[in-house]
């Protein structure tokens, strides 16, 4: 909790972007809502994600490149006030009975622009607001924000919209971003350090994290956790195969790996006292991995929801320290643009783990599918420390990227 404490300004921008980040997880239910009920599609449904996927990866690396170049600060508070415009063009049309699919679709594509825009520039100010030994801790706080936002803001969205309307929602969301906005006015400038002059390239950062071992080992062992150990796209066929349950077994099974993750990050003080933060990365992934293969081999409900809320634990500690490495070995003028980097590794990698486990389990079934994902996880985690054993002696107290 010392960042909380100690630091005014970052106390003001994570509160802000919980109430943000639960305000957003409404809207996004709503427009799932909304579409479904104009459609009956489970595909055009669907089709929601893909519209929010290709601007959250197209503007994620170019909105690191601007993030680089020009007032953070000015970045975070555009990118707010684009988003809030967002939800109150959704309430408008909610009210206005359009039922304009194409226009949910459109608004979705402009909501993940202007938040691919702005994100690289919010997480970038993190190493500015709180000292390099506070970092661990306002990164669990940041994962705390997330989480809170992924199981309350669902909850909350669906008793608005079940008793006001998905106009409810978008309005509650619009007048949510007020806290982002009020704490982003409240900084000071955040130009990046260093003497870079004119405009930052995308090719740079993605050729500076070619050259740095270390951060290139923390993005592919995220990468390795989320192609082969994300079974979401099996949860319909596992609680109905494994459970023999409906909806809301599926809803249990979506909602376990994110309280876990919560939990993780609540209980996560301990991580301050490391230093070894790659061997941290590759132990976490490894226990991800192990917790997802765990998950297969049983046919118990509970026992399954609590694997999966370990392997929802061990994800959060993996991208505490994930995220503190690369705010730390990297140099602020190329922190926007691996946070646009790692917007894009997490926007794709589920999408590619959904591919591996649907197309794994249409060719065996999908408890052969989780559990060779979990273990190719594992294996994948051992192959990275034996090609780099250079990461594991990653010491935080003397970072190199």
């Amino acid at each position: 909790m010392g960042p909380l404490r100690d630091h005014p300004d970052y106390r003001r921008v994570w509160f802000g972007q919980t109430v943000s980040s639960v305000g957003q997880q409404m809207t996004a239910v709503a427009v799932a809502v909304q579409v479904y009920a104009l459609t009956h599609s489970p595909f055009a449904t669907g089709l929601v994600g893909l519209f929010s996927l290709v601007p959250l990866m197209a503007f994620g690396l170019w909105g690191g490149a601007i993030a680089d170049t020009v007032d953070r600060r000015r970045l975070g508070l555009i990118g707010s006030a684009g988003l809030a415009a967002v939800s109150v063009v959704l309430a408008g049309q909610a009210l206005l009975g359009l039922h304009a699919v194409a226009l949910l679709y459109a608004a979705v594509a402009v909501q993940a622009g202007f938040f691919a825009l702005s994100s690289p520039a919010r997480s970038s100010m993190v190493p500015r607001l709180v000292p390099r030994e506070q970092l661990a801790a306002a990164n669990a706080l940041n994962t705390v924000s997330m989480n809170l936002g992924m199981t309350v803001g669902p909850m909350l969205g669906g008793l608005l919209i079940g008793a006001y309307g998905a106009q409810a929602a978008y309005l509650v969301d619009a007048v949510a971003f007020s806290a982002t906005l009020y704490a982003m006015w409240r900084l000071p400038s955040m130009r990046p350090l260093g003497d870079r002059t004119g405009r930052a390239s995308v090719l740079d950062g993605l050729r500076f994290l070619r050259s740095q071992p270390n951060l290139r080992t923390s993005f592919l062992a995220d990468l390795a956790a989320m192609i082969f150990g994300l079974p979401r796209a099996l949860f319909p066929a596992i609680a109905f195969g494994f459970y023999g349950g409906g909806a809301g077994t599926v809803g249990l099974l979506v909602a376990a790996p994110a309280v876990g993750a919560l939990g993780g990050a609540l209980f996560s003080g301990w991580i301050g006292r490391v230093h070894r933060h790659g061997a941290a990365v590759l132990a976490s992934v490894t226990g991800w991995g192990l917790a997802i293969a765990a998950f297969g081999l049983v046919h118990n409900l509970w026992l399954g929801l609590l694997f999966l809320a370990a392997a929802g634990c061990a994800d959060t500690v993996s991208m505490i320290f994930r995220n503190t490495m690369m705010q730390v070995a990297a140099p602020d003028e190329m922190r926007g643009r691996l946070q646009g980097i790692f917007i894009v590794v997490v926007a794709g990698g589920p999408r590619l783990g959904d591919f591996e486990s649907g197309t794994v389990a249409a060719l065996t079934s999908p408890a052969v599918s989780v559990v060779t994902g979990g273990i190719a996880c594992v294996a994948a985690v051992l192959l990275l420390a034996a090609r780099r054993p250079a990461f594991l002696r990653y010491d935080a107290r003397h970072p190199t990227p």
